[in-house]
Order: structure tokens, then C-alpha cells, then sequence
């Protein structure tokens, strides 16, 4: 009986280290960045920046501010990783599958499975939003798409 006590203990003790290693390890990656301490870099399409918040994009998940300029418009094109996007200011003007939709701040949109689309910043003011992203980012013309086949 003491010994079966005494397992059950260790177990008990070993559960719960196991558990305060993983919230310790949570508590690690907490973090606060004020907006003016945001570090945008352009992309790779002119007029579009982004600014890294957790992981890193080019490796696998993320979640990083993505800014369009006033005026941007972006060819048709999609992404290999499923996303998750929220509008934090400005208005972009988004069309999937031929309907377009205008989406202020607050908006979301979730894009899965390399759905094609096109966006367009409305009005004078850029467009910025929050993305998670399942995967390593990237953007894919749907012209090279279309030559690949």
C-alpha cells in the first residue's frame, strides 16, 4: 500500500513539474512591443511592409503586421499557408472568388487552402493588418501558377 502511495506521489509530483516547466516556458515567450517600437520592413512587392511580432515568417507559424500603401492594388496571387487576417486601420477593399468585400478596421478574413485573391487599399490612408499564419509565408502570382502547369 505505501509503495503504491508512494508512486502515485511521484507521479503526482512529476505531473505537476512537467506542468509549471510548460506554463514557465509560456510565461518566457511573453512579450509587449509599443507601437513606435514596431520595426517595419519593405517586402519584396513595393508598397507592402511588414513588421515581425512572434515566429518567423520565412520558417513557419507567425503573426506579423502586414501594411499596404494608399493606392496599392495586388495582382491575383495566393498563399501556401492558411491565414487567419484582422483589418487594424485603414480600408482595403478584398475580392475572393468574384465578390469583392470592403473591410475597415475590426474586419476579418480568413483565407485557406491557396484561395486566390486581390486586394486594394481604399481611400488615402494605408491599410494595416494583424495576420497569423499557419505556415511559412509567401505570395504566389497566380501568372506563375498559371505557367507552371
Amino acid at each position: 500500500m505505501k509503495s503504491r502511495f508512494a508512486l502515485v506521489t511521484t507521479a503526482l509530483l512529476l505531473t505537476a513539474a512537467a506542468l509549471s516547466t510548460a506554463v514557465a516556458g509560456d510565461a518566457a515567450k511573453s512579450s509587449v512591443t509599443p507601437s513606435a517600437d514596431v520595426k517595419w520592413t519593405a517586402a519584396a512587392f513595393p508598397g507592402v511592409s511588414t513588421a515581425a511580432v512572434e515566429g518567423d515568417m520565412t520558417k513557419g507559424a507567425s503573426h506579423f503586421f502586414l501594411k499596404y500603401d494608399a493606392g496599392l492594388v495586388t495582382p491575383l496571387h495566393h498563399h501556401s499557408a492558411d491565414h487567419y487576417v484582422t483589418v487594424v486601420s485603414g480600408t482595403l477593399a478584398l475580392t475572393v472568388d468574384g465578390k469583392e468585400s470592403t473591410l475597415g478596421p475590426g474586419s476579418f478574413f480568413a483565407l485557406v487552402n491557396k484561395t486566390p485573391h486581390t486586394a486594394r487599399v481604399v481611400g488615402d490612408a494605408p491599410a494595416v493588418m494583424l495576420v497569423d499564419a499557419r505556415a511559412p509565408w509567401d505570395v504566389v502570382p497566380q501568372a506563375a501558377q498559371a505557367a507552371k502547369k
